[in-house]
């Protein structure tokens, strides 16, 4: 651990910020067990919540995923935002394992509902969805739904969402921004301006250098600044690369965990 009097140290991407974490389950309606994490401010509410999906688990895709992983180790700290992190049906992580098989992004639509549940029980407050590769098609199928503010979607491929799912977001009117790597695998900026040209309200960004994975810090830092951006407007950008608190760092995590 850092010291509070400490001089400032470089984010890394190991760094874990603080924050408080609970690990929590989610109950869906077809009677499965899901497993993840909470992660919120340490000593204040948060000003906003993210839910996030992510990739196809098929494809080692899981809460754990570094996008996803490092919103919920920073932005608590950064931004004051609540982080839900969990593994859709059959997914597996070192948090565990949630009970069922994965269903193609069909059967996940309960997996969706039970996140927003969860949500509204501990009061979350202005909630948008985060979906990463296959958590776009996610969000994009099965979160038009009231208490959503907006959703976030990284490196869309645009597969098993259809344009009848794209206008049903143009007819829900709430926020859709949308990060499309330059060098992505499936979907590229040009390509995605003309199929999300149907949700009038969408925002697409296309990322210089980025590729689907969003490797490296450099892509890492301009995703975390372009959610805060939307999500919680009142938080400058870009968010600081150095910290002068207290912070731990991912093997510490690792050793709780074994």
């Amino acid at each position: 651990m850092n010291d509070d009097t400490a001089a400032p140290v470089p984010i890394r991407s190991g760094t874990v910020l603080p924050g408080r974490r609970t690990d929590v389950e989610l109950r869906t309606e077809d009677g499965l067990t899901l497993v993840g994490e909470l992660a919120q401010p340490l000593d204040r509410p948060p000003r906003a919540t993210l839910l996030t999906l992510h990739p196809l688990p098929t494809h080692g895709g899981f809460m754990d995923s570094h996008v996803l992983r490092k919103a919920a180790w920073r932005l608590p700290a950064l931004a004051d935002l609540a982080v839900l992190r969990f593994n859709t049906r059959g997914t597996t992580s070192p948090r565990g394992t949630s009970e069922g098989t994965f269903d193609e992004g069909v059967g996940e639509r309960y997996d969706v509902a039970a996140a927003l549940a969860l949500a509204q029980r501990e009061g979350l407050p202005r909630r948008w969805l985060v979906g990463w590769s296959f958590g776009t098609e996610l969000a994009l199928r099965y979160g038009c739904d009231p208490s959503i503010e907006g959703a976030v979607l990284l490196s869309p491929p645009l597969h098993r969402a259809t344009d009848a799912d794209l206008d049903r977001w143009a007819a829900f009117g709430r926020p859709l921004v949308v990060l499309v790597p330059e060098l992505d695998d499936y979907l590229r900026p040009a390509e995605a301006r003309q199929r999300f040209a149907r949700v009038p309200q969408a925002e697409v960004i296309g990322v210089d250098g980025a590729k689907h994975l969003w490797v490296g810090e450099t892509a890492v830092r301009r995703v975390l600044d372009e959610i805060v951006s939307h999500v919680a407007p009142e938080v400058p950008v870009p968010l600081p690369e150095q910290w002068s608190g207290p912070a731990g760092h991912a093997a510490d995590l690792e050793r709780a965990l074994s």
